[in-house]
């Protein structure tokens, strides 16, 4: 399984950023994909979910209303929408898949590479 993540950048508050994850390899729909972010010396943490066949969502509570994750099954690929930018919001945005919804990254299967989104105020 390959995941290729993309779409960072460097953004002022309250600014909006589309980010990809486009994945290869899987030999089944009936996964889950998941975006976590990474602050510099801080865990990695949930961001939000999706159920590929499915589209059933989950996000974490601090990016509700505010980020929406979505998949395009004809290119392979998880977006997640992130809008109305927070300083805080700084941090490699990870995409992750698993075999079952997660919360933790202990229960992640492979990860892309990760995107570095920067906000500032």
């Amino acid at each position: 399984v390959q995941l290729q993540a993309s779409g960072g950048g460097l953004v002022r508050a309250g600014d909006s950023l589309r980010l990809s994850c486009a994945v290869s390899g899987l030999t089944t729909d009936d996964n889950f994909m998941s975006w976590f972010r990474q602050a510099p010396g801080k865990e990695r943490d949930f961001v939000a979910g999706i159920r590929w066949r499915e589209g059933t969502k989950r996000y974490a509570d601090s990016v509700k209303g505010r980020f929406t994750i979505s998949r395009d099954s004809a290119v392979n690929t998880v977006y997640l929408h992130v809008n109305i930018l927070k300083p805080e919001d700084t941090a490699v945005y990870y995409c992750a898949t698993s075999r079952g919804p997660i919360t933790t990254a202990v229960g992640a299967g492979s990860w892309g590479q990760g995107t570095k989104v920067t906000v500032s105020s």
